[in-house]
């Protein structure tokens, strides 16, 4: 069976990695192999999903209570 190392590294600036291998010796041949990570890909939504969303998370709320709330909330600015 082939060694093999295993190596977690940072990439550079100018998108270059570098990699210290003790165990060759110069001028030997090895094969490079870079896995990158997997990056979470933003999920697209429509508006009306986003809508829903809110509606959902808000749905027992009424015109009035809103109101009554805003109301409440722009006297607390005054005392």
């Amino acid at each position: 069976m082939q060694p093999a190392l295993h190596l977690t590294t940072k990439v550079l600036p100018g998108n270059k990695i570098e990699i210290e291998i003790p165990e060759s010796e110069i001028g030997d041949t090895v094969d490079v192999f870079v896995v990158l990570p997997e990056k979470n890909k933003p999920q697209k939504r429509s508006v009306l999903e986003l809508i829903e969303e809110s509606r959902s998370r808000h749905a027992c709320r009424s015109a009035e209570d809103i109101d009554r709330q805003l109301r409440e909330e722009r006297e607390s600015w005054d005392s």
